[in-house]
């Protein structure tokens, strides 16, 4: 009874908390001109400050949005250091990927974000497909874009990829080596999660899963509904119940602290085909380019990152950086590991590019 009254009051205390943050939420999208959602973001370009640029280009034939973020005093005629910022799993340029995107440019570099194809603001049908090799290519994009931007030096061009982006990115610089430096924050292996559950909890199920996914494909080819997984919405009772601090966090943050209309954790179901038989860390060695992996100390998604940094073998100067005391969703927004990320960041591209 001790136990029922306490999930009751967590919930409760969830909900009233949850009101105001969807109300505070909503006024923070809605009244920022370029609908930027984290703390400190731009409402206003004005000179000697940094700027932010929207921009869309065409990437194998689809329109993708993204956003330049310019240092201060920016001067076409000279010569900046960029970074391309790949963004999580169901998460947006407005929100993480904007942040950093943002902080990166306040220590002067040009930096890009851009929306996933078939995600946020790009183009793309059906709707929310997640395949990673969209997901790579994404970033090849970013490259291709920043790389021709007024300013930009590209010889020294570095990636950054956080959550599902950051296992990407690690894909992406295998065998693109206009990156000359490599980091990740909160890596996310989407492969090896979709295919064996989040921390294996799933390794008895995987045919059985594989077997769906191969279903909704052939019932996408006769013309049937489209099928999606993941989560489309979720109470307040079923956050305050959630056992993982990823998924709790995550749901916080995607749908109540730092939501976006373009932002969603739905993605097609036929996507797994090509997610479950993908590894973030397959052919890794070829990384050859100074390597930062960054994590909280108390992420439970810290195994990933483990295991990558383990298996680049080949990459420079590889570096391993534990945000003390931070969960994986926590990296996304808390000013002092947000702070600590960067600080770390800009040291490794100060020395690598």
């Amino acid at each position: 009874m001790k136990k029922l009254t306490s999930i009751i009051a967590i919930a409760t205390s969830l909900a009233a908390t949850d009101m105001v943050n969807a109300q505070s939420t909503e006024k923070r999208y809605q009244q920022n001109p370029f609908t930027l959602v984290y703390e400190g973001a731009i409402t206003k370009n004005e000179k000697g400050k940094v700027n932010i640029h929207p921009v869309t280009y065409k990437l194998n034939g689809i329109d993708i949005a993204a956003n330049i973020y310019t240092p201060a005093n920016y001067d076409t005629s000279k010569k900046y250091p960029a970074v391309v910022v790949a963004h999580p799993n169901g998460g947006i340029k407005e929100q993480t990927a904007g942040l950093y995107a943002q902080r990166l440019a306040e220590n002067g570099y040009i930096t890009i974000a851009a929306d996933a194809a078939y995600q946020g603001a790009s183009g793309g049908e059906p709707r929310h497909t997640d395949k990673p090799q969209y997901r790579t290519e994404d970033i090849r994009g970013m490259a291709d874009f920043i790389g021709q931007y007024a300013g930009v030096d590209a010889n020294r061009l570095g990636a950054l990829g956080i959550c599902g982006g950051g296992g990407y990115t690690l894909k992406a610089a295998q065998s693109d080596k206009r990156f000359k430096a490599v980091a990740t924050l909160s890596m996310f292996n989407s492969g090896e999660v979709r295919r064996n559950g989040f921390q294996n909890s799933q390794l008895a199920t995987i045919q059985e899963r594989v077997k769906q996914a191969s279903d909704a494909r052939a019932q996408e080819a006769a013309g049937g509904k489209m099928l999606y997984s993941g989560v489309a919405s979720i109470t307040d009772a079923e956050i305050a119940k959630t056992p993982t601090d990823l998924y709790r966090e995550g749901f916080e943050y995607y749908y109540r602290t730092h939501a976006h209309p373009n932002a969603t954790f739905l993605y097609t179901t036929s996507s797994l085909t090509d997610l479950m038989s993908w590894d973030a860390t397959d052919q890794i060695e070829l990384i050859n380019q100074p390597l930062l992996m960054m994590a909280g100390s108390k992420a439970d998604t810290k195994y990933m990152t483990d295991e990558a940094f383990k298996k680049a073998t080949n990459a420079k100067n590889k570096e391993l950086f534990l945000i003390d005391g931070a969960t994986h969703i926590q990296t996304y927004w808390k000013p002092e590991y947000v702070n600590k990320a960067v600080n770390k960041l800009v040291d490794f591209f100060g020395r690598n590019l």
